[in-house]
């Protein structure tokens, strides 16, 4: 049954890898096509994309000397690879979506990058990351920043509007952002009791995670805040003299802009990629709210089991206000965090009390589970 299922997997493979192909081909043989009325000379290919259809190829080929070699004998391609690959292929993921990749990709080296900033999102969040283009010169604000003009406090009262390129934002400020929803951090004093009050179970103060950490005799220096927004939790750590990097993906919004506009560094990095960091090297692990139910089981099971990897031995995992529905919190998120094998240091769970919380029998879990010491 193992190998049946290989087998239709690189045939899946197989198939998407053709298509694309033959779309691209099929593209490019249409453009030139001539009018005899007016005859126009055909577009240029950019080099970038027949580097991708070359190594389309070249995956084709494999595959199928790999599936035709010896069809009795069992597929040497790891079973994990071949899961991995549906989540977030290794770099061929661009190959399926050639037309956002032909539009992406269509630029002029060595001159100003397109202002795409929109294409770019598209294609990272389809896994297609890193991105391919790599030789243009990436756009920035008109009017230099005035270095008096950036915030000292990592909670400022407002941020810099001249400080990002809103092209491609139906808001052209921050403070039409505040307005459409204030709650999205853009207004950064408001977060800035955030993480210090305590409400209900859910919630864990910075300073309790301090004392919890100190009576085991750990410690934080370093922290990375994964789906952080605009950078709240990585401003108060900084306060601590804590530091912490925060993924972001600018969705709607300069969320990058705005972490870095607080004197913190922002991470583009969707939550289906490998965390860009070394094995071991950091104390802490938040998960904000950006991890919840709407994840795709598979791609939370990898996303937990890389912040294991760069966790330290003795380090901390925190899922803050993780929402699902309980049912499924009891027979499937508890069960697949459980895998990690974490001391559970606290465990809250609370009801979700907006409308769709309520309709759906929703509900929030606060874990803080500690890593073993050493395995």
């Amino acid at each position: 049954m193992g190998f049946t299922f290989t087998t239709m997997t690189l045939n899946l493979l197989l198939l998407i890898a053709m298509v694309a192909t033959n779309i691209i081909s099929l593209y490019h043989l249409s453009s030139t096509l001539q009018s005899p009325k007016s005859p126009k000379p055909p577009p240029p290919v950019p080099d970038q994309l027949l580097h991708q259809l070359h190594t389309i190829r070249a995956t084709i080929n494999h595959l199928t000397r790999l599936q035709n070699s010896n069809p009795s004998k069992k597929s040497t391609i790891p079973s994990d690879l071949l899961l991995y690959s549906h989540l977030s292929p290794i770099a061929s993921s661009c190959h399926n979506h050639p037309e956002l990749l032909h539009k992406y990709m269509t630029y002029t080296p060595f001159s100003l990058c397109p202002s795409d900033s929109d294409l770019a999102e598209s294609l990272i969040l389809r896994g297609c990351h890193p991105l391919p283009r790599r030789r243009c010169f990436s756009q920035t604000p008109q009017k230099p920043i005035p270095p008096n003009s950036l915030p000292q406090n990592p909670f400022p009262s407002s941020l810099p509007d001249n400080a990002v390129v809103w092209d491609h934002y139906t808001c052209k400020s921050f403070d039409c952002l505040n307005r459409q929803n204030p709650n999205l951090g853009f207004e950064p004093s408001r977060d800035v009791s955030k993480f210090n009050s305590y409400k209900s179970d859910l919630d864990l103060p910075i300073n309790q995670l301090f004392q919890i950490a100190k009576a085991a005799k750990s410690f934080l220096r370093l922290g990375l805040d994964v789906g952080g927004g605009t950078g709240s939790f990585a401003a108060a750590m900084k306060l601590r003299n804590v530091t912490v990097v925060t993924t972001t993906m600018n969705v709607a919004a300069p969320n990058s802009e705005a972490v870095a506009l607080r004197g913190l560094v922002p991470l583009h990095v969707p939550l289906q990629q490998r965390l860009p960091l070394f094995d071991g090297v950091v104390d802490l692990v938040r998960c904000g709210r950006a991890v919840n139910r709407w994840i795709p089981v598979t791609v939370l099971e990898f996303l937990l089991f890389d912040a294991d990897r760069v966790l330290r031995g003795g380090g901390y995992l925190w899922v803050d206000h993780f929402f699902s529905k309980r049912v499924d919190l009891e027979k499937l998120y508890a069960p697949l965090i459980g895998k990690l094998g974490y001391k559970k240091v606290k465990w809250a769970t609370g009801n979700k009390t907006d409308a769709s919380g309520v309709k759906n029998g929703e509900v929030f879990l606060t874990a803080l589970l500690q890593k073993p010491v050493s395995r």
